[in-house]
């Protein structure tokens, strides 16, 4: 179930191709200003682990003795290409953006000047995606699970998408599996045993993250040892590979929340597996993935807009069923699962009104392109800083203190029909087997050992979510 959700979120062509144009007509604004600049584009759009309403990360090089923020910022405005009410300016912020959204795809963008980082984390995404082919998959996977529970912005606590990707190729690295680097590898048995480590049994008081020379747990005292007077590693330290002094998950104050989250997640999953499932009430109603991954009609709505807009439907993308859903597996998967998930329950995804569709449709000029009015995103909100939804109905408690108190200044709210717009402590770490041949684990960190669930009494070899 796994592979077809991961068919269905990735991008699409037609997507690629509307976000080409957003960024050319960013680029315009920026040349025309500053001839001699250089824009490069990093992120999740550089590396192709975009969800659909993921943000277009774009970095500006050139010579200034202060950053134009406020000249790029009034010249977006002037030229229409930002949305009147979304582009704001955090110049205060520790890396300065321009935050903006597009006026005419409602896609979000974020704008940073002379930071190089972020091309070169790229590149390094990259080359672990070839490493562990395994990634994408799993990635993709937890961002929609994080996003879905507001838990995947950095600025409201959660954990951003370089955190989580670091987060991915620790627990390959240290992993004991000798298949992780397989195609083949049962990305079922990998999902759930992240959500079992990093909701269970990581020790997020004592341990930090790190992946350079194979990956390793490394103790916060000894990192304190090496930082400056009066900095403390926090909750969540993952040292970042490219500049080991820097602390990629310093500003997620919410990782507790992300903990009890991937918790909840990992007891859910491992329930639905375990061999007495086949007595809940609920098996032959819902898939196994979809106990915990949603995606709103919102979603669909928007990806078959821009299939209008930009491209016809591509013959790969999975068929629609018109009477009700979108079906992401195949009954056959399903039998071979023993879960036998009716077609109606299957990960699904609500009917797309065909009205809703801009009258501009065969225009592929971006000047001529819908309004924002016409897309299936402005008809729902106007304002761009973040959003909250949580299309899960678990009802897990899942949000940060800051999220909770903020709420009423979301633009995204719940529906009465249950659909949500789409933007939305006793710790342990576990201790890899002596076969792990990805990296070292010290000893003083560790203070109990897998839970032996997942392995004996649940038997997850067979389990394909």
């Amino acid at each position: 179930m796994i592979n077809d959700f991961y068919q269905y979120i990735s991008p699409r062509p037609e997507e690629e191709k509307m976000r080409l144009e957003v960024v050319d007509r960013i680029k315009g604004v920026i040349y025309d200003l500053w001839p001699s600049a250089e824009v490069q584009v990093f992120g999740s759009f550089s590396t192709g682990l975009y969800l659909p309403t993921s943000d277009i990360d774009l970095v500006v090089f050139g010579k200034w003795g202060t950053l134009p923020l406020w000249t790029l910022e009034e010249a977006l405005r002037k030229r229409n290409v930002a949305d009147e009410n979304s582009i704001k300016v955090l110049d205060k912020a520790t890396v300065p953006i321009i935050k903006l959204t597009d006026s005419f795809t409602e896609v979000k963008v974020d704008i940073s000047f002379n930071v190089k980082s972020g091309v070169k984390a790229a590149r390094l995404i990259k080359e672990f995606k070839e490493k562990y082919p395994v990634l994408p998959y799993l990635v993709l996977v937890l961002k929609q699970f994080l996003l879905q529970r507001d838990l995947n912005e950095v600025f409201t606590g959660g954990i951003g998408s370089y955190s989580l990707f670091l987060m991915a190729v620790s627990f390959l690295q240290l992993h004991y599996r000798e298949d992780v680097c397989s195609p083949n590898t049962n990305i079922g048995v990998l999902l759930i045993e992240f959500f079992e480590l990093y909701g269970r049994h990581f020790n997020y008081l004592k341990t930090g993250i790190r992946i350079k020379d194979g990956g390793c747990y490394v103790a916060k005292d000894e990192v304190q040892k090496n930082m400056m007077d009066g900095y403390r590693p926090s909750m969540l330290y993952i040292e970042d590979p490219l500049q080991p002094d820097n602390d990629v998950g310093r500003s997620s104050y919410g990782a507790m929340q992300v903990k009890q989250a991937f918790d909840y997640a990992y007891v859910v999953l491992s329930h639905a597996v375990s061999p007495i499932a086949k007595f809940y009430p609920n098996n032959e109603t819902e898939s196994i993935l979809g106990r915990i991954i949603r995606v709103t009609q919102e979603v669909d709505e928007y990806r078959e807009w821009i299939s209008k807009q930009w491209g016809s439907q591509s013959q790969n993308d999975p068929p629609l069923n018109r009477n009700d859903v979108t079906l992401l597996v195949e009954p056959q998967q399903l039998d071979e699962c023993n879960n036998n998930v009716p077609d109606d329950d299957v990960v699904v995804l609500p009917p797309v009104p065909r009205s809703k569709t801009s009258s501009n449709s065969s225009s592929p000029s971006p000047s001529v392109h819908s309004s924002p009015s016409s897309s299936p995103l402005s008809q729902s909100s106007s304002s761009t800083a973040s959003s909250s939804s949580d299309a899960d109905s678990d009802g897990t408690p899942c949000k940060t203190a800051k999220q909770q108190s903020g709420r009423g200044s979301s633009t995204h709210r719940e529906t009465s029909s249950g659909v949500t717009n789409h933007r939305t402590q006793s710790h342990s770490t576990s201790t890899p087997p002596g076969s792990n041949k990805g990296g070292k684990v010290s000893t003083a960190l560790l203070s109990q050992p897998l839970a032996p669930t997942m392995y004996m009494t649940i038997n997850l070899s067979h389990v394909y979510l």
